[in-house]
């Protein structure tokens, strides 16, 4: 099989080769690893590669709905035992896993081949991918934007064709949002469906969870299957019928801060498309107060960044290797009182109880996913002057001044200007997705994003398979020669097979 054959087929049409002996495990692990080859000292998607129990998989026996089909795993709470599992972070890098991740042992029981893991920003806590341990990740759309965050890796991989569908994360919108500057589907299952363990009970109060990203719908609905082993298969409930659906869409932040245009044409454009379908749709004010949500969202964001940090001195030894941006946000966390903490997270229920009002009147609510287009790397980071100013304070033990001055609180909520949208699912557990029917004049994506109340994974999947079928989004590639390559001063993976492979 050649890569334009490889590229024709999402991963539930290579698994059926693969059962029709057509074609074998071991030629598509080698198709997806030349890929990567080919394409990843461009987009510096993959951050390190296991080689050796990836080949070792493909040669021996396999079963399940995936069996043989090339994957890769997030390098962020996603472990493959024997292996380091770095989190985006230079202080963890060396760091080995002793033992796989639940999601992990369900994607090999499925029989995924797994020789990879993807690109994240340090703990995930950013919208973008451009750790400095790893260096930024770019977008196979236009290799000078971000590609999103915090799976941004595993989606600029499925975007550049390296995979069909690759493992993600979403804590404040690290699926759906990396999707809409990739062109691709990601949804985020609902609070409680997949497992986090065995390391963790749930993260983050049960606002992270684990999924896909992937070009079709039917792949994302077979790996919840494989992930959550329900009574009703996601899968075959996309060849039901799907009732009449009320929905309600906004394009202005909840922030009350308007969007790029290019934006509010995909939602328009989205909210005509459905209407067309025959669901019902209507703008409308969603009811929610949107500071205060970024305010509590952030509270708890940086209680956790705290206590990661702490987590790194127990387990690691140091916190050498952290970035600036780490450390003063993790001081932020350790000035939050624990009654504030309390009160922040308990306000969340706020945000649930609108929500709730909210499907009360309307199935579904239709927003953007991002606030613009994907935007320049380096845009959401802080600039160099500003890194400069908190590392000085840093060493000179002045990092409380830092906190006081604003500078990382200024720096978050910059990101939640371009990204507004997303947390609220995060906040109340609600299952959402983002889905790719609008491309911008200059050829990159834009994803509309859609809420669902609990339990609502299969309404979205059955919706966006309609959206599928009507506006069809998978053939889509971007260019094959991106013009921007790779800084030298950015690291990138070793290549497949080399001296670091498999360790």
């Amino acid at each position: 099989m050649d890569y334009r054959d490889y590229r024709q087929h999402d991963a539930l049409g290579l698994a059926a080769l693969v059962r029709a002996g057509e074609v074998s495990p071991a030629e598509l692990l080698a198709v997806a690893m030349q890929r990567a080859r080919d394409v990843n000292p461009t987009i510096n998607a993959i951050t390190s590669y296991l080689t050796e129990p990836a080949g070792e998989r493909a040669s021996g026996p396999l079963g399940g709905p995936f069996a043989g089909v090339p994957f890769l795993i997030k390098d962020l709470n996603q472990d493959y035992s024997g292996t380091p599992t770095s989190r985006g972070s230079g202080a963890w890098r060396h760091h080995v896993a002793d033992e796989h991740s639940d999601v992990v042992t369900r994607w090999l029981d499925a029989g995924l081949v797994v020789f990879g893991k993807t690109n994240t920003p340090e703990f995930g806590a950013k919208a973008t991918t451009e750790p400095t341990a790893f260096g930024p990740t770019r977008n196979p759309w236009a290799p000078d934007r971000t590609p999103g965050g915090s799976s941004g890796g595993a989606a600029a991989a499925v975007a550049a064709g390296i995979v069909p569908v690759a493992g993600a994360s979403d804590g404040g919108g690290s699926i759906r949002i990396p999707a809409a500057c990739c062109g691709l589907f990601g949804l985020k299952p609902g609070r409680g469906l997949v497992p986090a363990g065995p390391a963790h009970a749930e993260l983050a109060h049960g606002a992270t969870t684990h999924g896909v990203i992937s070009r079709s719908v039917r792949d994302t609905a077979a790996m919840l299957d494989c992930l959550v082993r329900p009574r009703e298969s996601y899968l075959e409930a996309l060849h039901g019928t799907l009732p009449r659906q009320r929905i309600g869409y906004t394009d202005t932040s909840f922030r009350g801060q308007p969007c790029d245009p290019t934006v509010v044409t995909a939602v328009r454009g989205a909210a005509e498309l459905l209407t067309g379908l025959g669901h019902d749709v209507e703008q409308v004010d969603p009811g929610i107060d949107g500071d205060a949500l970024a305010a509590d969202f952030l509270t708890v964001w940086y209680a956790r960044i705290a206590a990661t940090v702490a987590e790194t001195r127990r387990r690691v030894g140091s916190v050498r290797g952290l970035e600036i941006d780490t450390i003063l946000a993790a001081a932020i966390g350790r000035a939050i009182p624990a009654p504030a903490y309390v009160a922040a997270h308990g306000r969340w229920h706020d945000h649930t109880r609108a929500m709730t009002c909210f499907h009360r009147r309307y199935d579904l609510l239709l927003t953007p996913t991002t606030a613009a287009p994907p935007v320049p790397l380096g845009a959401l980071e802080p600039p160099t002057w500003m890194r400069a100013v908190g590392r000085t304070m840093h060493l000179l033990g002045l990092t409380r001044t830092a906190v006081r001055s604003g500078l990382v609180d200024r720096i978050a909520r910059t990101t939640l200007r371009w990204a507004p949208f997303t947390q609220l699912a995060n906040i109340t557990g609600n299952p959402a997705m983002s889905v790719p029917v609008h491309w911008s004049p200059d050829g990159l994506p834009i994803g509309v994003h859609l809420m669902a109340p609990p339990a609502g994974e299969i309404t979205l999947l059955h919706l966006a398979s309609q959206l599928e079928q009507a506006r069809p989004w998978a053939d889509r590639q971007p260019p094959e020669a991106p013009a921007a390559q790779p800084s030298t001063e950015v690291p990138t993976a070793p290549e497949p097979g080399g001296a670091h492979a498999g360790r």
